[in-house]
């Protein structure tokens, strides 16, 4: 599978754009586009939470509840999406993945270990530390992502 044609670094993307760009990549896997997959991808788009599939699942039936969408529909469009950058992925082992936007901009995580709760940060001396580490031992960096984990201030 390709990499999408949206550059997600670029913090003026629109849904709009985002929504075109999952149409082309639905076509280029031979896949139908319907109301319940845009429906995923709007979900996503307007949520600022780091969802699992089946909170994703419980936000659709609570906002749209007449449409019929299954947990099978999102796990797939999650998986494709995934696979095509324009979603990230953050794993907790047995207890599953949770999955954001990849239209944000540049953030590292910390988790809690305990509760699950998840803070985003943007350090810009820890970002610039690493680009010199990389620049010293001669590696050129094209992406990276940080995952703090510890206990959070409410544990």
């Amino acid at each position: 599978m390709s990499k999408t044609i949206i550059d997600f670094s670029d913090k003026t993307v629109k849904y709009t754009q985002l929504l075109e760009d999952f149409k082309a990549l639905l076509k280029k896997n031979s896949l139908k586009f319907t109301i319940q997959r845009e429906v995923i991808l709007e979900t996503l788009y307007k949520s600022d939470e780091h969802l699992t599939p089946e909170s994703l699942h419980h936000l659709i039936q609570n906002n749209f509840p007449d449409l019929k969408t299954g947990i099978a529909t999102i796990y797939r469009t999650l998986s494709l999406l995934e696979d095509s950058n324009m979603v990230t992925s953050l794993s907790f082992g047995a207890q599953g993945k949770k999955y954001e936007l990849g239209a944000k901009e540049h953030h590292d995580h910390m988790i809690c270990t305990a509760c699950g709760n998840i803070t985003e940060f943007v350090d810009e001396e820890i970002e610039n530390r690493q680009e010199s580490i990389a620049k010293e031992l001669g590696f050129k960096i094209s992406d990276h992502s940080m995952q703090i984990y510890g206990i959070c201030k409410n544990c």
